[in-house]
């Protein structure tokens, strides 16, 4: 698959080259495993030689004799001969950014932690010596989130503040994603995007690894995906195990609830059996793997608290890759694809509200996006505005029905939509919406002097 997006990115990262050509620029690039930092790296360099340094876990000494063949081959200059420690490299480096300007790409920076810890301070007294000479353009990048942000955000740690910009790479855009199956499969249906969002989240290895082996409908992608030698199989265990250390069981458990829909934490507790507060802070703070999602404008901190897997790949893994391994073990994948293509319909539903929030969120027109819901009412109202009329016909589907909710306001126009999302159209009631805007209005005391709209989206607006 060809590179496809990013133009904000690669905009940023070259803006900090240009300015590395008169001042020291030193660059974190995070974001998960697979996302495409460094192919975004890659591309937004790609018009000129960059020093490249990947961080294997391998002795210090080997690794430096390869960055020592790779400044010689990109920079075209001799070295120093020979070094066993990265920080006579590094000091080398930033000794000859005083007189030139180049690119420095640190990859999988974290792993200096098994490495040689004392790197970062090595780094940070070389850094510090010869900032305000150098025109050097330093991008360091890492997959394992906890210990980035540990490195350059933890006020302990001699990289503390050294930074002077910061890149979170994140999925594909909506439109991002459309544009790709459209150039893989011009006659694709809103299913076919559907089942790729659900299944990827738009993550640019996932994708791209359905792409090239043209699975690009719903019953393809679940036959690639569940197969022998995936390697879909085996990627939220390889991913966070080593996030999470040796507390991994547990949080892996948690994940698996919220990806099952018990996404309460007293919901949680009663499946696992002990007390996972603390869990869920460093999994929402810590982590950065689920959000705390609220009703809008909840003034208590702690009350109707529901916990959400942010990533949607993940969610699809831990709601039916890890629920099953056991149909993995031995080896029915027939069976597993089954129970998918069983329960496609409704994950799908939960995956199509993420999919028109993150549209809402592309578009730029609002300052809040939303949910709301009332437990006294079980009621809940799905929103995202598009300034778009749309009247479907009210039915008589109890105000009492349980559903995921959104809303959007635009506060510059003092404009908000509620708007009620499905999969198929035809399951909408836009007057049962009202009613359910008309509670939460009431509740709230909120858009008193608001132009409110209603929308309902199905697949057919993807």
């Amino acid at each position: 698959m060809r590179f496809y997006g990013r133009e904000q990115e690669i905009a940023f990262l070259k803006e900090i080259r240009n300015t590395a050509e008169r001042v020291a620029r030193f660059t974190v690039v995070t974001g998960r495993r697979r996302i495409g930092k460094t192919t975004l790296i890659r591309e937004a360099y790609k018009d000129e030689p960059f020093v490249y340094f990947f961080v294997a876990r391998k002795a210090e000494s080997d690794l430096c004799e390869v960055y020592l063949e790779e400044i010689s081959e990109k920079l075209g200059i001799p070295t120093l001969g020979s070094s066993r420690h990265f920080s006579e490299i590094f000091r080398y480096l930033m000794q000859l950014s005083q007189t030139r300007s180049f690119t420095l790409v640190i990859d999988e920076f974290q792993d200096f932690f098994r490495v040689n810890k004392a790197v970062y301070s090595e780094m940070q007294d070389i850094w510090d010596e010869f900032e305000k000479t150098s025109k050097i353009n330093l991008v360091v990048c890492g997959s394992i989130y906890s210990l980035m942000q540990k490195i350059f955000k933890n006020k302990k740690e001699p990289l503390y503040g050294r930074n002077t910009a910061e890149l979170r790479v994140k999925p594909f855009k909506p439109s991002v994603l459309k544009q790709i199956m459209a150039d893989a499969k011009p006659d694709y249906t809103k299913e076919d995007l559907l089942a790729m969002f659900t299944f990827t989240g738009g993550v640019a290895k996932y994708v791209s690894q359905l792409v090239d082996g043209d699975a690009l409908d719903k019953d393809a992608m679940i036959r690639y995906i569940v197969s022998p030698n995936s390697t879909f199989l085996n990627e939220g265990k390889n991913n966070l195990i080593e996030e999470f250390g040796k507390d991994y069981g547990i949080y892996f458990s948690i994940l698996s609830c919220i990806a099952r829909g018990k996404n309460t934490r007293s919901e949680i507790e009663d499946v696992i059996g002990k007390e996972v507060g603390g869990y869920l802070t460093n999994l929402a703070e810590e982590y950065e793997l689920i959000s705390k999602r609220q009703p809008l404008f909840e003034k208590s901190a702690n009350k109707n608290v529901r916990y959400e897997l942010d990533d949607v790949f993940y969610s699809f893994w831990f709601r039916f890759i890890f629920k099953y391994s056991y149909i993995i073990e031995i080896e029915n994948y027939a069976k597993l694809q089954e129970i998918i293509g069983r329960d496609y319909s409704t994950f799908s539903g939960l995956m199509l509200e993420r999919y028109f929030h993150r549209v809402a969120m592309e578009s730029g027109e609002f300052t809040r996006i939303g949910r709301w819901w009332d437990r006294r009412w079980k009621n809940e109202i799905n929103c995202v505005d598009f300034r778009r009329d749309s009247a479907k016909r009210a039915s008589t589907m109890a105000l009492a029905a349980p559903k995921i909710d959104m809303i959007a306001e635009d506060e510059l126009s003092d404009k908000v939509t509620f708007c009620e999302i499905k999969r198929q159209a035809d399951e909408i009631s836009i007057g049962v919406l009202k009613q359910r805007a008309e509670v939460m209005l009431q509740a709230t005391h909120e858009f008193k002097k608001y132009d409110i709209s209603y929308k309902g989206l199905s697949m057919e607006d993807m």
